[in-house]
């Protein structure tokens, strides 16, 4: 029971100093509004000629899409601010205290996901106010694939962040990561509008999975196998990230 009381202690500290900085909310939901707004009306052509989207919106194709890259670009900004926490001293005066080690990441990451979750419910409302058409049902499955997802990538983006504990280095080896995933994950769009080599490709990439179990929900597709190929992997990563995240802090404060 002492972990979920020390989680909480540490959920409601990160919680009061997000909240002092509200803006960094807003800004971190800006740049996925702009693509919604000033880049999902390209999408439009790609959609029609899907037989799956007949009769769709562009924003059911799009909005899964943006939601995901919300919660792949999660680790990247955590990591910062671990660091900057480290430097500050505040991993230090932790080490000491008896909260348990692995609450320091659990209380953290609870943090990210409720803010991601604000995040994407304000982008999935603009997206049914531009004319989305996906299934309540879905929607909410979807939206808990993108909270599975974001627990594992904030834990991995604490891991490294610990691991580096600094910016020059964690900058490009994030950046080196994020990269291919995103251009091989059909974020943007369905990777099934690229030559046959680039699908082949993305097979390999599990966030390509996730993208594509996220837009079957959306659809109302609960059973497929690619749906359910997508969540399995969002399990994996989540797993695996709180693994290595947990293991990377009790590895510090040993």
């Amino acid at each position: 029971m002492r972990v979920f009381h020390d989680t909480w202690l540490i959920y409601v500290r990160s919680m009061r100093q997000s909240l002092r900085n509200p803006v960094w909310v807003f800004i971190g939901l800006l740049q996925p509004v702009l693509y919604l707004f000033l880049f999902g009306p390209l999408t439009k052509l790609f959609v029609q000629s899907d037989p799956a989207y007949a009769g769709k919106p562009w924003q059911t194709m799009f909005v899964p899409g943006i939601l995901l890259q919300l919660g792949l670009f999660v680790f990247m900004g955590v990591g910062f601010g671990l660091i900057a926490e480290y430097r500050a001293g505040v991993i230090e005066r932790m080490r000491v205290s008896p909260v348990s080690r692995a609450a320091l990441l659990l209380g953290r990451v609870g943090r990210d996901v409720t803010l991601l979750t604000v995040q994407a419910a304000i982008l999935v409302l603009f997206g049914y106010l531009g004319g989305m058409d996906a299934p309540v049902g879905g929607m909410l499955l979807g939206m808990l694939v993108l909270v599975v997802l974001c627990t594992g990538m904030a834990a991995i983006g604490y891991a490294m962040g610990l691991t580096l504990k600094s910016e020059d280095a964690l900058a490009p080896l994030a950046n080196t990561l994020l990269v291919p995933v995103l251009l091989l994950s059909g974020i943007m769009l369905p990777m099934n509008a690229g030559p046959g080599w680039l699908q082949t490709i993305a097979k390999f990439n599990p966030f390509s999975w996730i993208v594509t179990a996220e837009r079957r929900l959306f659809l109302g597709d609960f059973s497929s196998s690619s749906t359910i190929t997508g969540i399995l992997w969002a399990l994996v990563i989540a797993a695996l990230g709180v693994y290595l995240g947990t293991r990377t802090f009790q590895r510090e404060n040993a």
